[in-house]
């Protein structure tokens, strides 16, 4: 190898090197960013949960006849809330634990790929608690005809 190759070969890696770090820095972004995004989905879902609870509770208090309780129903709405949450719980750790693995990962389109993987499972997720929400709140609803009907 000549001298002017070397010099040529040298002056490439510093490129390189820096390719490569500023490919690192955009995929430590975009993991950024997707955990980012899940924060708000997750405190957006804990808004909701908090907001129906808070119709739970009103709906208990709104009760048209005290001597028939509807408990079970109510019962059985928290035990819904309370399994989302759970739910929600697992699926953000499992996300975390996600994150960190494609953080870690060295190839680059294998890290892109799995960085869509995640962001459409996300998506998914997403759809899928505001189909739970829905329901739930269509619950609470039959719920509150129900007592305005008993009235």
């Amino acid at each position: 190898m000549s001298q002017a190759d070397r010099l040529a070969w040298g002056a490439g890696d510093p490129l390189e090197e820096l390719l490569q770090e500023q490919t690192k820095a955009r995929r430590e972004e975009k993991a950024k960013e997707l955990k980012r995004q899940e924060q708000i989905e997750h405190l957006k879902r804990d808004q909701h949960s908090s907001q129906s609870q808070q119709q739970l509770e009103r709906t208990k208090q709104q009760k048209a006849e005290p001597s028939q309780p509807q408990e079970p129903q109510a019962t059985q709405a928290q035990r819904q809330l309370d399994q989302q949450r759970n739910d929600q719980q697992l699926r953000d750790l499992q996300n975390e634990q996600k994150i960190n693995r494609i953080q870690r990962e060295k190839d680059p389109l294998r890290q892109q790929q799995q960085i869509n993987e995640l962001q459409r499972q996300q998506q998914i997720d997403s759809l899928q608690d505001q189909i739970r929400r829905n329901q739930t709140q269509q619950d609470f609803e039959h719920l509150r005809r129900q007592q305005q009907i008993q009235r």
